[in-house]
């Protein structure tokens, strides 16, 4: 955790932006596999964190803006709990750690919010993304599920905040983009034909747990790079195959890092690979070059696919102005999906409180194919923590659904493309925080490079 001092300011500043009203703020609870007692990894949600710190199960917590109060619900461990769990703060050592002393038992929370739905005050809250929050609702405020009308004003007093990372909180990201890089760096020293998919997910997961940290979302390892979020690992590796990776680490208080790399079976790349390869990367140099304040993302997002046109227009693949074909939306045949995202708290950092308010400022998104997967587009500020992950993909499905549509003809020569169905996909990720004068990578260099990746094969 951070200083007391920290989440009493976060506080401070959230009830000064909203103005009035109460803010609910719903902890997330245990979740059983299969049964109760079997639970998956209690992972708090990340707003609370954010605000109070606390990564314990079965917790609320209200701000009281117009009555001046901040209150944690919650109870005590019974002595049952304390045999299976262990010893854990008291809920007033808890309470004091982030500077709240006002406690109370979990029952209390209904009557609370039903005296304030009495006096009709305002009551806030954040967009739902568990059923458990649902339930909550319709318990306390008689919002059936589906129903829900999340506070605008909330929303946006959160996103204003944690959009812009602190020193601190840069510090955290960064621990967590060190591991990460330790995760793809053991890959690439193991990667060989003949071991399987879920041998190099295994080691990469070692690697977090190893450093007790969890996995940021889960593994993607996968010789099926084609498929942007292929989470089977059950294939074996064989010559001439590339294993696509995706993982990251999460701290301990909750940031994550992400990052992606392309390795080849072999101890270096094919013909075929390298020149593919070498495009993805001239647009990954390429929009990382051109991050600083003040741009708008969705100008870096156009800049690498400009990029891998022009690179797969020289191999043949397409025809045209590159830049027409961007704007068009053919490139997406190649890349479609988005360049980037926020990274904090969350892998996609916020992504429950909404992209349009995130990553784009309120403006509306594109609806065009590919262009609408892009998750930030809005002008970069210093304190943003995003990823860069342009890549190249051959979807024999999307390239046999377009051929018989006869889809952007004008741009894509598909006799060609056709006969790389067989690539599979690449993709190359890093982390960066913007600064005041351009932007700053975090955590350790990774390979990105072919002769980068073969030295160390």
């Amino acid at each position: 955790m951070f200083s007391k001092e920290t989440y009493i300011a976060r506080r401070a500043k959230l009830k000064q932006t909203v103005g009035s009203g109460l803010l609910l703020f719903l902890g997330n609870d245990e979740s059983g596999m299969n049964y109760a007692d079997n639970t998956y990894h209690f992972r708090q949600d990340s707003t609370f964190l954010y605000f109070f710190g606390l990564s314990y199960a079965e917790l609320n917590a209200i701000i009281d803006i117009d009555n001046d109060r901040e209150i944690i619900f919650g109870d005590e461990l019974t002595i049952d709990a304390i045999v299976w769990m262990g010893t854990q703060p008291t809920l007033q050592e808890k309470g004091e750690s982030i500077g709240i002393a006002d406690i109370r038992p979990s029952k209390e929370i209904e009557e609370y919010l039903k005296n304030t739905r009495q006096k009709k005050q305002d009551i806030h809250y954040l967009p739902v993304y568990r059923a458990e929050h649902q339930v909550k609702l319709l318990a306390w405020l008689d919002i059936y599920p589906g129903t829900e009308k999340p506070s605008l004003s909330f929303i946006l007093g959160v996103i204003n905040q944690r959009n812009y990372k602190t020193v601190e909180e840069i510090v955290e990201i960064e621990k967590a983009c060190v591991v990460t890089a330790d995760m793809h760096l053991t890959a690439m020293r193991m990667v060989r034909p003949g071991i399987r998919e879920s041998e190099v997910a295994a080691a990469v997961a070692e690697v977090a747990y190893a450093n007790d940290y969890q996995l940021s979302f889960p593994i993607i390892a996968t010789i099926n790079g084609q498929t942007l979020h292929n989470h089977y690992h059950g294939n074996m590796i064989k010559s001439g195959d590339m294993l696509l990776l995706d993982a990251g680490a999460e701290t301990e208080m909750g940031y994550a890092g992400d990052m992606s790399s392309t390795i080849p079976a072999d101890s270096i790349f094919t013909v075929r690979q390298k020149e593919i390869y070498a495009i993805s990367v001239a647009a990954h140099e390429a929009a990382v070059a051109a991050l600083r304040p003040g741009i708008l993302f969705e100008d870096v997002y156009d800049l690498s696919l400009k990029v891998i046109m022009e690179g797969l227009k020289e191999l043949g693949f397409v025809k045209g102005d590159p830049m027409e074909a961007v704007k068009a939306g053919a490139a997406a045949l190649f890349m479609p999906c988005g360049l980037g995202h926020m990274m904090g708290l969350d892998v996609h950092d916020m992504e429950n409180l909404g992209e349009v308010y995130v990553g784009y400022d309120g403006r509306l998104k594109s609806t065009q194919f590919g262009r609408k997967s892009l998750r930030l587009g809005r002008k970069l500020e210093p304190g943003f923590v995003l990823t860069i992950e342009p890549g190249i993909y051959f979807i024999p499905e999307l390239i046999d659904l377009w051929r018989e549509q006869n889809k952007f003809t004008e741009f894509i020569n598909y006799e060609k493309v056709v006969t790389y169905k067989d690539f599979s996909g690449i993709r190359n990720e890093e982390d960066y925080l913007i600064t005041e004068s351009g932007a700053r990578l975090l955590g350790k260099k990774i390979p990105i490079r072919t002769e980068e990746v073969e030295a160390l094969r």
